[in-house]
């Protein structure tokens, strides 16, 4: 087995379901030390705190619109690991509202999750980061991030700002070593999705439709976006900065519904 980050230790909010725990997974596998994370201790992150030991792995609750709860993870994966080389920031919420519908409160959590919760923890491992002069951020956005999805209002806002932030960042500290990543995934096979195609009155026959919707004809794992927040992780990808990688199967790209 390769060990594309051995000896690298990474941060991984939101990493007890979906796409963030076949984050978490694929960094202990590939020899990475690993922070997981979520705003609840529950049976998700039980049963990750049961599969990835403590020898290489430590569970965090901490919610990432607290910036001090964000101060406090960084602190902690430090005092546990050494230092912290990779930071993933893939905790995030769903908020779909008719604009004039929206109450405030719903407006005031997307964007304390989507978008703060990201600042919120990079701004806790920017100073170790540049004091060791190496970094790696990568932010996990959305295609909603680079079209705009009727029904969906403000999620879309959120990540097109965090995409926004992904570049501001990488461009700003590019100069000390540090990347800044976000990678876009489009329709992919997580918990929430499960859940939702579940209960559809025909499960089968709605997941056949969005398939059918995909260039490919199939939706997307959370292992494929894994792999690729490996690479961005990675020094593979040491010459890549500010940008933004699309994983939808091609769905952006049509012209068409």
């Amino acid at each position: 087995m390769t060990q594309r980050l051995a000896g690298k230790v990474a941060i991984v909010t939101g990493s007890t379901l979906g796409i963030g725990r076949a984050i978490a997974r694929l960094f202990v596998d590939q020899g990475a030390s690993v922070v997981f994370n979520s705003h609840r201790y529950d049976d998700a992150a039980a049963q990750m705190c049961d599969e990835l030991g403590k020898e290489h792995a430590l569970f965090v609750q901490a919610d990432v619109a607290d910036t001090y709860a964000m101060q406090q993870l960084a602190s902690t994966s430090v005092a546990r690991f050494g230092k912290v080389d990779v930071l993933i920031n893939n905790a995030g919420m769903d908020v779909f509202s008719d604009p004039l519908a929206m109450t405030p409160d719903q407006w005031q959590r997307c964007f304390s999750v989507d978008l703060e919760g990201a600042w919120n923890a990079s701004r806790s491992v920017l100073p170790s980061m540049l004091e060791q002069g190496s970094g790696s951020i990568v932010n996990i956005a959305s295609v909603h991030g680079h079209k705009i999805i009727p029904g969906c209002f403000p999620y879309p806002i959120a990540k097109h700002a965090l995409i926004g932030l992904t570049r501001s960042l990488g461009i700003e500290y590019a100069a000390r070593g540090i990347r800044v990543n976000s990678i876009s995934p489009g329709l992919i096979m997580t918990d929430n999705v499960k859940t939702w195609l579940a209960n559809c009155p025909d499960p089968e026959a709605e997941q056949a439709r969005q398939a059918a919707l995909l260039p490919c004809k199939r939706i997307g794992t959370p292992e494929e976006v894994a792999y690729t927040a490996l690479f961005l992780a990675s020094d593979e990808a040491r010459f890549i900065n500010a940008t933004d990688i699309l994983i939808d199967g091609g769905r952006s790209q049509l012209y068409h519904e």
